[in-house]
């Protein structure tokens, strides 16, 4: 579907307007692909979540306040957008109240009739990334495009590895799909968060396996054990640090990244590549995926790239910075 023909449109419009009964999370505006250079607007439940790089202008006040009472939210966050997050501090990371009435700690919000815990006190996400709406849906519903299931429903329930799982969101999506799932992170926090997700989806935790750890430590250690997958997912933050595996930087170590997962994709099973690195051109993220792959002596025999969601447009002054990537493997 292209971002400029009438049914998208007309899907962006019912999105933002809050008339998508099954989703209440979405961005509502997108700097200047939206025609507001440096003004970032997403919608979280019942809160409205602000980000620029410098303080609101009057007339920013204003947009957001309309946009408030429209949608009849409770409150207003800010955030100030930061290149260096990796060196803030989570007070310093996390939105300010600037309108209406307070979040509590924790709040559900819903997508695709999934309910995800979020929170503004936890740093500098919320604990669901909205630019990823398109890629959980295909999971829950098993269709990448026509004709492109993620799993073949033929062979019993897939295996999923679900690596910087961060929340387990994509989990909770492949586990509602009939899945077993395996979430990996680096973080105890947010895998507990990610278990709870899956309580408030009414999926048991204790039927699919957390692991605490590196992502590349463990993937050696699967492999070692000679486990395979229907599907890898791959979805790291730009810049991460690990004291098992050093410094990880997706503009140069993607194509090992990529290596590594597609040794334990099962024949015919599917490699999932996300990338939020807007350094990283389309071009050469493709191109570290499929070297990769090659590396490890895997074939792509179907592919996908999938487009920024609708409501995530692109533009001359906003150009596109989130990668999808699904490959079928040999």
């Amino acid at each position: 579907m292209s971002n400029s023909s009438p049914s998208a449109r007309g899907a962006l419009q019912k999105l933002r307007s809050g008339r998508n009964q099954k989703t209440n999370v979405c961005r509502l505006i997108h700097g200047a692909a939206d025609g507001w250079n440096g003004l970032y607007v997403d919608r979280h439940a019942d809160y409205l979540l602000v980000q620029t790089e410098h303080p609101l202008t009057d007339t920013q006040q204003q947009t957001v306040q309309t946009l408030r009472q429209q949608l009849k939210a409770k409150g207003v966050y800010h955030k100030r957008l930061n290149r260096q997050v990796q060196k803030t501090s989570k007070s310093k990371a996390s939105a300010r109240l600037i309108m209406g009435i307070e979040a509590p700690e924790f709040f559900e919000a819903t997508e695709h009739h999934l309910r995800y815990r979020l929170s503004f006190n936890e740093g500098y996400s919320t604990g669901l990334f909205l630019d990823m709406r398109d890629n959980r849906h295909r999971l829950l519903s098993n269709l990448i495009e026509p004709g492109f299931p993620v799993f073949d429903k033929g062979t019993g329930a897939a295996k999923v590895l679900n690596t910087f799982a961060y929340t387990c969101s994509l989990s909770v999506c492949a586990a509602r799909a009939g899945a077993i799932t395996t979430s990996l992170d680096l973080s105890q926090k947010y895998l507990e968060w990610g278990r709870e997700n899956f309580r408030l989806n009414k999926l048991n935790p204790e039927d699919h396996d957390f692991i605490y750890g590196d992502t590349f430590d463990w993937m050696k250690r699967l492999a070692k054990r000679g486990e395979q997958y229907d599907l890898v997912i791959l979805d790291p933050p730009t810049f991460s640090r690990s004291k098992v595996s050093g410094l990880f930087q997706a503009k140069r170590d993607y194509g090992r990244l990529a290596g590594s997962a597609s040794a334990l994709v099962r024949k015919n099973g599917m490699l999932l590549a996300c990338c939020n690195a807007g350094s990283l051109a389309p071009s050469d993220f493709k191109a570290d995926v499929r070297r990769g792959i090659r590396e490890v002596g895997r074939k792509i025999v179907q592919n996908f790239q999938a487009m920024q969601p609708l409501d995530f447009p692109v533009g001359e002054h906003e150009p596109a910075y989130l990668k999808t990537f699904w490959l079928r493997l040999n």
